[in-house]
C-alpha cells in the first residue's frame, strides 16, 4: 500500500510538516489526522502546521471544502488559533484551500507555492 502521507516536527521552527502524497480524498485528510491523534504525533509545543501537497492531488468535490473546515472546527482544541499554512503548485488544487480559508472560524489558513512563503506566514 502506497503511503499517503508523512509527520515531521520541526523543531528549529516548531512547526508540524504533514506531507501528502498521491491522490488525496476527504477520508484521506480526516483518517490521517485520526492517525496524528491517536498516535501522539501533534507536540503540545508548537506555532503553527504545515500541510504539503506538492507531491499529491485532491480527489475532492469543490463542495467537499466545507467537509474540510468543519473538521478543523471540530478539532479546534488541536488547531485554535494556529495557523494552517497549505503549500500546493497545481492551478487546480489551490481552489481547495482557497475555499477552506473562506470558513475559518478559531484557526487560520492559508494557501501558499512555496515552503519558505508558507514557514513566513506561520511564524508571524
Amino acid at each position: 500500500m502506497q503511503k499517503k502521507f508523512e509527520y515531521k516536527f520541526d523543531d528549529s521552527l516548531g512547526i508540524l510538516i504533514k506531507t501528502y502524497y498521491g491522490l488525496i480524498t476527504i477520508e484521506d485528510i480526516e483518517s490521517s489526522w485520526r492517525y496524528a491523534f491517536e498516535n501522539g504525533l501533534i507536540p503540545e509545543k508548537k506555532k503553527g502546521f504545515i500541510l504539503d501537497y506538492r507531491k499529491s492531488n485532491f480527489d475532492i468535490e469543490i463542495d467537499e471544502h466545507t467537509l474540510i473546515a468543519d473538521f478543523y472546527r471540530k478539532h479546534i482544541d488541536v488547531f485554535g488559533n494556529y495557523k494552517i499554512a497549505i503549500i500546493t503548485e497545481n492551478p487546480k488544487d489551490i481552489v481547495v484551500p482557497m475555499l477552506v480559508e473562506s470558513l475559518d472560524r478559531g484557526y487560520y489558513s492559508k494557501p501558499f507555492s512555496t515552503f519558505d512563503a508558507a514557514v513566513d506566514w506561520v511564524l508571524n
